[in-house]
């Protein structure tokens, strides 16, 4: 059965991508999510990355930390009329039957905090040896042992009241570097230092952020082992002329030597469920080129599951290069068909969302009919056999009016683990070749247990309806003649 990875990014922090203003309405915030939604389902994408925790702020009821400014335009002002964003979210998201993945910063406390003119962040005084001032920003010290616990509480609280798919961080861990500026974590290489000697203080912010890593998983396991754990970092781990198993790159800052993240080590720990580089680059860039940079990180995969993520974003801007803008074909198409020759890459995330609504190049049409024609799942998470769901039953057909019916039914329920979270629909004209390893026949993914469909489209044939759950994993089919 044909599987593939389609996210998209959607940006909370400076409205980037929702809401697209912070003076909305909860009415107006909800319809517009609504909308993004179905623009993505029509497009056949199955995965949105929200972000729910821009800096040190929720876009949720978080036990730790204030209402997001970036939702109401206020600090710590929770939506009025109140509702939950999170779970509005994550609820309309599995409706049609994509992946929710929650996108959470782990490091950033305060964006721009010289010009804010309040107090949005008690912590920040209460804690203030949990925090460091670096350029215009204000960052958790990943040196100090507090600081993880703490972040490992919110991860937890996340996982514990949410339904989500998969905690998510991106490329932000130690900050990038900033010319003729320390960052200084003097105070906690200090104190919590007992092995480090200054000449290895790298090493040792290293083993820092391994450390929380490798604790996140295991509080998110503890939870709920079907969530996944996700990392999008910087699309260069390090360069070839610093270290031979490097890729063939020029990159000014890489992971491992400026931000302090040893992306192969979580990798080959098996600490990670997926891995998104962030390789916003064109394909013959010449510090950093789109090809070279998706066949290294296809060799460097330590079987865990590579999306690489595309900068859609450059696509036809005034600032990027030419490559960007060449229409036959895209940049984007030339990317997904070299992807396609690599067999460990498996699939591809969009930053961000709302390029979608721009529709650039008129990319949504290209993606939809030469690359996302018909609806798929993601990968596989887990292939143990005792977790496969039970089949859905008592199927019926009503007619709804002249040219629609509906198909109705029941799922199973035994627990979280093994349950049904979406429906994968195939349909195959009468006489036509049961085949499922043909996603030309697959029709719908829902999150519902019921939907609609053409009378005449789909007549004379057979629908066959598959329970999947969390693990991505399909129960037996049940079938229902249409006739």
């Amino acid at each position: 059965m044909q599987r593939e990875f389609r996210g998209v990014w959607i940006a909370t922090v400076e409205n980037i991508d929702w809401p697209s203003s912070n003076n909305l309405s909860s009415e107006d915030q909800k319809k517009e999510l609504i909308s993004i939604l179905d623009l993505y389902k029509s497009l056949n994408l199955n995965a949105v990355i929200f972000q729910i925790r821009p800096s040190a702020d929720a876009f949720y009821k978080s036990k730790y930390e204030p209402w997001s400014f970036w939702l109401t335009g206020y600090d710590a002002q929770s939506p009025s009329p109140y509702y939950d964003p999170l779970a509005f979210a994550i609820d309309e998201t599995h409706k049609r039957g994509m992946e929710f993945h929650a996108w959470l910063n782990p490091y950033r406390a305060i964006i721009n905090y010289p010009e804010m003119k309040s107090k949005p962040l008690p912590l920040t005084y209460n804690k203030s040896e949990w925090f460091i001032n670096y350029g215009k920003n204000k960052y958790f010290d990943p040196g100090n042992p507090e600081v993880r616990d703490y972040t490992n509480d919110i991860v937890a609280d996340v996982v514990q009241q949410y339904d989500i798919d998969a905690i998510h961080f991106d490329d932000y861990f130690y900050p990038y570097k900033i010319e003729n500026t320390k960052f200084n974590d003097d105070y906690s290489f200090k104190k919590y230092n007992d092995k480090y000697s200054e000449t290895e203080r790298d090493d040792w912010r290293r083993e820092n952020v391994n450390t929380i890593i490798e604790e996140l998983r295991h509080t998110i396991k503890s939870i709920k082992p079907w969530v996944q754990f996700g990392i999008s970092p910087f699309g260069v781990w390090r360069n070839r002329d610093i270290d031979p198993r490097g890729s063939d790159t020029q990159a000014g800052q890489t992971n491992y030597d400026d931000l302090y993240a040893d992306i192969l080590l979580w990798m080959e720990k098996g600490w990670i469920d997926y891995l998104i580089p962030q390789n916003y680059w064109h394909i013959g860039n010449q510090l950093a080129d789109y090809e070279k940079v998706a066949r290294w990180w296809n060799q460097n995969h330590y079987d865990i599951p590579i999306y690489i993520g595309h900068g859609l974003y450059r696509l036809n801007r005034e600032n990027n290069d030419k490559a960007w803008k060449i229409k036959n074909p895209t940049e984007i198409e030339k990317q997904l068909l070299l992807n396609k020759s690599l067999k460990n890459i498996k699939g591809s995330a969009y930053f961000s969302g709302k390029t979608f609504l721009q529709n650039p190049l008129n990319i949504n049409k290209i993606l939809k009919q030469n690359f996302y024609a018909q609806p798929v799942l993601a990968p596989l998470y887990n292939n143990q056999t005792n977790n496969i769901p039970e089949a859905v039953y008592d199927l019926q057909i009503n007619k709804i009016n002249s040219r629609t019916n509906q198909i109705s039914f029941k799922k199973q329920k035994v627990n979280l683990e093994k349950d049904a979270i979406r429906f994968l629909i195939y349909f195959f004209e009468k006489g036509e070749n049961v085949n499922y390893d043909n996603p030309k026949n697959i029709a719908w993914i829902t999150g519902e247990a019921s939907f609609l469909f053409n009378r005449k489209e789909f007549k004379n044939g057979i629908f066959a309806i598959f329970a999947v759950n969390r693990y991505n994993q399909l129960s037996m089919p049940s079938l229902i003649i249409n006739e």
